[in-house]
């Protein structure tokens, strides 16, 4: 029999919280630890918990791409590329 190394699952908290960068923790903790305990008292509230889950693993890729702070901060501050130019070199790009 092989040994097959066991594939991480990328929605749990641990996982999540050690991909996060250091600024996004304190929230996902405040938010998870609150989510959790919806669901310790209603179980139908568990569903919210794996929303959250995944929701915050969107955010783990998000927030590890390369310029994604300066993306928010440019949006923020009216900054940015307008719209349909980002749509149009996003288009581009996929070719």
């Amino acid at each position: 029999m092989s040994t097959r190394p066991i594939k991480e699952d990328p929605q749990d908290p641990q996982v999540i919280l050690r991909d996060l960068p250091e600024q996004e923790r304190p929230e996902f903790l405040r938010q998870y630890r609150a989510a959790l305990e919806a669901a310790r008292d209603d179980v139908a509230r568990h569903k919210d918990l794996r929303q959250l889950l995944h929701r915050w693993r969107l955010v783990v890729v998000a927030a590890t791409r390369p310029g994604y702070y300066e993306a928010i901060e440019a949006a923020r501050t009216g900054t940015g590329v307008p719209l349909d130019e980002a749509i149009g070199a996003e288009l581009a790009h996929r070719g």
